[in-house]
């Protein structure tokens, strides 16, 4: 394959023209490197090398200006919209920052095409005034304030232009407008300088006059890289700009025009590959260039071209291993860069009182990749260190000074990182790069910066650095809420542009650096409609009629654009694997690109179609299954020696599996701070309350007198269990509150329940409150002591009848007490695990010989207060009435049968652990 450069070369060489005086103009700067290499490859002795330069540097040399920065710009422009609006209708800076940079572009391409500047500005003002929505003859102070500002953006430009050229200065619109002055001039002192363009496609209406003005001066030539195909059809949009230049340009009524070929008819092997996601075709990339590089070893004729920039980092991590030699060229915005969130992070902290910390954002920035490094060093109190504190002393608020008597050995760090900046943005700035130096020195010293990392601290610095320098002068980032205004719209505009060896390994590029370029083998990924090409985007305050009217680009030529890259991709091409979405996104859709339904329609080439699914296997739902060996029989016996619980045997009842690794492993549940009181801690509140409140008077008969003295220490005792419990967790606003205020609610009712009872004439005795048994219990083919352990919440006399009782905070019916057959209550733990609980009571109070049978046991429920005592039940079958509520021997030997089955179960080595599948209530 003959390259489109070295065809020009090779052309312009049969011509005898010397290469050594020659002025090439190119449409991007990458291109120069291949041009160079070309033409030392067609030199037979050595030579000065000709002057190649992008379009962009030879315009800005023949306007005699100097690009600045994005961000300069909107500095100087707030500048000149400052002196030219009355004090009382200016915008602060960071409402300015919002819609400036679509101001600026407009100003652009208004320049870029030479539009009569005054002519448009009024006919937008114009328009305005006869599109407002006010109905009023008298127009409202909004409405005219409104018109105003339309009115005004005729002084905003040429204000904003002179004050740029009397610096030398200019944004790309009036760099092209002076360029275009600046011409005559220019071929007149320039008359024997030979311009070699090549590659050019759409072009502005400035580039058009200078490339005409050059070519009519005979100083010029110009290659245009298209093909007859594209040409000859009419219709097709890859041809539509180079039409309409050879229809328009006087110069090729007497010039030959140089010129269309026909390489788009040749053969080629075309693919189209659906893939889901971003990351899928992140994969296939991988796996694609591995099948390649199995017959292309060198892969410098091999292209990876990203229709989206966001899809760099991980086609980076996707690349073969074996592929040791790649280029990456292209613009990655800062949006897309790690190190981007951890600045917005900081910022967002900062942007607030900073004295109480949110833990999930303190924890957020020590455990970023970027920063938590900077904790692993000789020190103690590493960052998985400082968040398990946070967690164990459940901080959801933490000050500063807090922190770094957790983190003792890194209190610089977290000066750094968390101290305040009393709002003032040079501090925040100044802060940043000496995080990104600490970051850099870190790496540094452990020998794992890499390149990447580099150019990455590298622009970031950059970028705070000139922020700084523009607020020295110009003092309008009055506050970090405005700092992280801007900040957030830089991310967007602001690229980390990559630059490498283009004539080595594998090429990685975006669509628009594909320009000029040839290569055997290209992919091309995301080609979705929305992306290429890109659609309707109106990022402009000029009405697409306007846009017609005055000649201005609008969606419809920013497509053609893209048909064209995308068509001169394949045009020299041998293989071409075309990668899309098959994902629909809410946002920019999911279904493939125009592109492919016209490589179809226009049946050039058999374009073979494939659907990348990822192999989902289908897994049974394996149940999980642990075999009792002697170390876990073993680890039984000890559990068994302390005593089991009824929760614990309930948590065997409900899946032996949670039995296994709570009990057995003690694998415990993560616990995270709690942000807000859960049910657990509230019932726990409850509970302890409630003994402060009775344990005094156990052994002593109820009275009013208690009972209305309980209710003034209600607040008293519940704030200090919610502090014991709660630790330094804040409960006195938002959702924490309402579950205090529900605590105290639920005692009173409680309370108030048992006032009532009293003057029904009932009599209460207080027998035991917080009762803390352990028995013993004698199992036949156990060898071994057994203990069964349990804490009753009360024990009572009502009426003369003892009465076991358990606190439920949750809501329980009364259906959840009762049985009807007892081997029910060691299977089904949804229905019967609260029944097995007091049974488990009054079966441990009565061999300790702390009450005497018949008994009752039951629940009262907090939720369920109307309720009252749910007392226990069994039941003749599953739909008959209760048959009896009273516990007698006979319950309890049912009851001692039934528990002394479930824990031989538990040990018997042949009974394996076996998972069961959990249902949960609504």
């Amino acid at each position: 394959m003959e390259s489109f450069i070295k065809s020009v070369l090779i052309d312009l060489k049969t011509k005898k023209i010397d290469f050594e005086g020659l002025y090439f103009i190119l449409p991007s700067k990458r291109a120069g490197t291949f041009l160079k290499h070309h033409i030392s490859s067609l030199l037979s002795q050595p030579i000065f090398s000709p002057t190649i330069l992008s379009i962009e540097e030879f315009v800005e040399e023949l306007s005699g200006l100097q690009t600045i920065p994005n961000t300069d710009l909107l500095f100087k422009l707030y500048n000149v919209y400052i002196k030219n609006t009355k004090k009382g209708n200016q915008e602060t800076f960071d409402s300015f920052v919002k819609w400036a940079q679509i101001l600026l572009q407009d100003f652009n391409e208004i320049d870029r095409y030479l539009i009569d500047e005054n002519k448009i500005f009024d006919y937008l003002s114009a328009i305005k005034e006869l599109t407002h929505w006010s109905l009023e003859i008298n127009q409202t102070d909004l409405v005219k304030n409104h018109l105003k500002f339309w009115k005004r953006l005729k002084e905003y430009h040429a204000e904003f232009t002179d004050y740029l050229l009397q610096n030398k200065e200019g944004y790309q619109g009036l760099i092209y407008r002076e360029a275009n002055a600046n011409l005559e001039v220019y071929i007149e002192s320039n008359t024997n300088r030979k311009h070699i363009f090549l590659g050019f496609n759409a072009l502005n209406e400035a580039e058009s006059q200078i490339i005409q003005g050059l070519l009519q001066n005979d100083m010029a030539e110009i290659y245009w890289d298209t093909d007859k195909t594209f040409i000859n059809d009419t219709t097709h949009d890859a041809g539509l700009f180079v039409r309409q230049h050879r229809s328009k340009w006087n110069y090729f009524n007497q010039n030959p025009f140089s010129w269309p070929k026909t390489y788009y008819q040749e053969p080629k092997n075309i693919q189209t590959i659906g893939v889901p996601k971003l990351v899928g075709q992140a994969k296939y990339i991988g796996q694609l260039l591995s099948t390649i590089k199995q017959t292309n070893k060198n892969l410098k004729s091999v292209a990876v071209v990203l229709g989206e920039e966001n899809l760099l980092i991980p086609v980076l991590n996707s690349i073969p291993k074996e592929i040791t030699k790649l280029n990456v060229t292209m613009g990655l915005p800062l949006k897309f860069v790690p190190l981007a969130s951890l600045f917005e992070q900081l910022f967002s902290i900062h942007k607030k009182d900073s004295s109480n910390l949110y833990y999930k954002d303190v924890i957020g920035i020590i455990s970023h990749p970027s920063i938590y490094p900077l904790f692993e060093t000789k020190f103690e109190n590493k960052s998985s260190d400082i968040v398990s504190h946070i967690q164990r002393n459940n901080l959801v608020y933490i000050k500063v000074s807090d922190l770094k008597a957790i983190a003792t050995g890194h209190k610089n760090l977290i000066d750094l990182l968390f101290n305040s900046c009393e709002d003032k943005p040079q501090t925040a700035l100044k802060k940043c790069s000496n995080l990104i130096f600490n970051i850099k020195e870190n790496l540094s010293s452990n020998k794992s910066l890499n390149n990447l990392e580099l150019e990455y601290l590298y622009r970031f610095n950059s970028l705070f650095n000139q922020l700084l320098e523009l607020n020295s002068t110009y003092k309008y980032l009055n506050s970090i809420s405005t700092l992280h205004i801007l900040f957030k719209e830089l991310l967007s505009l602001e690229t980390l542009d990559f630059k490498g060896e283009p004539l080595e390994g594998l090429q990685i590029m975006g669509m628009l650096e594909s320009r000029v370029l040839d290569f055997e083998t290209v992919i091309i990924s995301s080609v979705n409609e929305g992306i290429l090409p890109s659609g309707k985007t109106n990022n402009s305050f000029i009405p697409f009629d306007v846009k017609i009217q005055n000649g201005l680009p609008t969606f419809k030529e920013k497509d053609a654009v893209y048909t064209y890259h995308f068509y001169r991709l394949l045009q020299r091409a041998k293989n071409v694997y075309i990668l899309y979405n098959t994902e629909v996104d809410t946002l920019k859709g999911g279904e493939k690109s125009r592109f492919i339904t016209q490589l179809d329609v226009e049946n050039i080439h058999k374009i073979e179609h494939c659907i990348i699914s990822p192999i989902v296997p289908i897994i049974e739902k394996e149940i999980k299954e642990i075999s009792k060996t002697n170390q876990v029989i073993s680890e039984i016996k000890k559990l068994a020696e302390k005593g089991f619980s009824p929760s614990t045997l309930t948590n065997y009842i409900r899946n032996p599996m949670d039995f296994y690794y709570d009990k057995i492993l003690k694998i415990k549940e993560f616990e995270d701070v709690e942000e807000n009181i859960a049910s657990n801690t509230l019932g726990s509140v409850i509970h302890n309350t409630l003994e402060d409140l009775y344990k005094p008077l156990e052994g002593t008969f109820l009275t009013l007198e208690h009972l209305k003295e309980f209710k003034t220490t209600i607040n008293k005792k519940v704030s200090k269990h919610f502090k014991d419990l709660y630790k330094d967790g804040d409960f006195t606003k938002g959702k924490n509150l309402i579950i205090f205020e529900i605590a105290q609610r639920y005692i009173l009712n409680f309370l108030n329940s048992e006032i009532k009872s009293l003057k029904a004439k009932n009599k209460i005795k207080i027998v035991a409150i917080e009762a803390d048994e352990t028995i013993d219990i004698n199992i036949e083919g156990l060898n071994f002591p057994i203990k069964l352990t349990g804490k009753v919440d009360r024990i009572d006399e009502y009426n003369g009848i003892t009465r076991i009782i358990d606190y439920k905070s949750g809501k329980v019916e009364q259906n959840k007490v009762e049985i009807s057959n007892w081997e029910d209550l060691t299977t089904d733990y949804d229905k019967y695990s609260k029944s097995f609980q007091i049974l488990s009571y009054a079966y441990m109070m009565h061999q300790k010989k702390l009450i005497q049978l018949p008994v009752e046991a039951g629940i009262i429920s907090f939720k369920n207060l109307s309720g009252g005592f749910l007392k226990f039940g069994k039941k003749a079958s599953q739909y008959s009435r209760i048959k009896d509520q009273a516990i007698t021997q006979s319950t309890l030997d049912s009851f001692e049968l039934e528990l002394k089955k479930l824990i031989l179960e538990i040990f018997n080595p042949k009974i394996n652990f076996i998972e069961k599948e959990l249902t949960y209530e609504n």
